[in-house]
């Protein structure tokens, strides 16, 4: 399972998000609490910083190794700082198949667009789905393909459904998005179990999506997610329970006064001003982390210092 982390907030080093923390992206590749798989297929980051030559662009840092390995990082990210971050780390087969690249490292960048994007899931037999959904990819962002993952195509085929920035157009994309999917995937006889956990970030803004399909292509799974990965339970399955597990949400103060731990200051709606969306809690107070549950989109937005959310329903 790849591992996002997306934050929003005052401008902060950029340690105190991907490096000092016992639970930092980094040590969750080598040490995962909530999940077995280590991340050695390449990890990253893009961060906008008014202190940035060029604040308005964000900073991009990709390496195809795992994460606890690369020296470059302890040399690079504590000269850094920023108000929006988007990490990943990446999970992948552990076989010679996996092409490791700089492309193939989260998050993705295209010209045109104030969006970067990270994707925890996966949409089986895309590279053959693309011959029902490259009808819908503009030009223009089909050029700037250089990898091969699923998520580049997907982070295209977005991009081109997208009639705006909007809140709302932006929610109307992703649901047009799996509609696409759904009925490539009928036409093709490819239905898969496809889990699509997407973090899609510009300046001072978060939005992130936890939705996909079943086996069959069906978005109307039924299940406790903790009950299907208890391998005692009757309906233990795995796969349909990483599918239905959340994504998590932490708002709340003076995360800056925080160091070495993700914990801020717990305050009411409408005062927060700091936020952090990730594919786990990354604290040891589970109860203080919002889920964002499957078929739900959640948008985060930072205005005059202070941030405001709206979560709501993806119509398939």
């Amino acid at each position: 399972m790849c591992r996002v982390l997306a934050y929003i907030g005052p401008e902060i080093p950029l340690e105190s998000l991907l490096l000092e923390p016992e639970n930092s992206l980094i040590n969750q590749s080598l040490d995962p609490k909530l999940h077995p798989q280590l991340q050695l297929a390449g990890w990253g980051f893009g961060a906008w910083s008014e202190h940035l030559l060029k604040p308005e662009e964000p900073f991009l840092y990709h390496r195809p190794m795992a994460a606890f390995y690369d020296d470059n990082a302890w040399g690079i990210i504590p000269s850094l700082q920023g108000s929006t971050v988007l990490a990943h780390v990446r999970a992948s087969d552990y076989n010679a198949d996996v092409v490791l690249a700089d492309e193939n490292c989260h998050p993705m960048s295209y010209d045109e667009t104030p969006w970067i994007i990270a994707h925890n899931g996966a949409l089986p037999n895309w590279n053959i789905l693309q011959r029902e959904l490259l009808q819908h990819c503009e030009d223009r962002y089909l050029k700037q393909m250089r990898g091969t993952t699923d998520t580049e195509f997907l982070y295209v085929l977005l991009l081109s459904l997208l009639e705006g920035d909007s809140n709302k157009q932006v929610k109307t994309g992703f649901e047009k998005m799996l509609k696409l999917i759904r009925a490539a995937m009928k036409t093709l006889d490819l239905a898969a179990l496809t889990k699509l956990k997407i973090a899609l970030v510009a300046p001072n803004k978060i939005i992130g999506v936890n939705f996909g399909c079943g086996r069959d292509g069906e978005t109307d799974m039924k299940g406790d997610w903790k009950d299907l990965r208890d391998p005692e339970s009757e309906t233990h399955d795995y796969a349909l329970s990483m599918l239905l597990e959340p994504m998590y949400l932490l708002m709340g103060r003076n995360f800056q006064d925080k160091k070495g731990t993700y914990e801020v200051d717990v305050c009411p709606e409408g005062e927060a001003t700091s936020a952090i969306f990730a594919s786990e809690p990354l604290t040891d107070d589970d109860d203080a982390w919002l889920h964002i549950a499957f078929g739900e989109m959640v948008t985060l937005e930072r205005t005059n210092g202070f941030i405001s959310k709206s979560i709501s329903k993806l119509s398939f």
